[in-house]
């Protein structure tokens, strides 16, 4: 089993107490959490998905080929293209993220 040792500020110590109070069984305390998250990160997968495809579409181009691309110095620096790489990155660690959650 695992014993967590993590150091709080004594206010965020003292919510979670009373939080946990709320579960007898712990367990469930924690995989409600890991549920959370997981629902979280989807909700940010789907919404990250919907400005992609808006970018995919103006500039016929998947998101994978035009990051290729834009790494390898195709496509000059444009500010939209920096934006559209930093969201594919987002999407790309959240998907990690998910994967890891599961």
């Amino acid at each position: 089993m695992l014993n967590l040792n993590v150091e709080l500020q004594p206010e965020t110590e003292q919510k979670l107490i009373r939080i946990m109070e709320h579960y007898s069984d712990k367990e469930t305390f924690f995989q409600e959490i890991i549920r959370y998250q997981v629902d979280e990160l989807k909700n940010s997968i789907h919404n990250i998905e919907v400005d992609l495809r808006e970018l995919e579409q103006k500039y016929d181009l998947s998101s994978e080929e035009f990051y290729r691309r834009f790494t390898n110095g195709e496509l000059g620096d444009a500010e939209e293209y920096i934006l559209w790489s930093g969201i594919y990155e987002m999407q790309l660690e959240n998907k990690k993220k998910l994967t890891e959650l599961k």
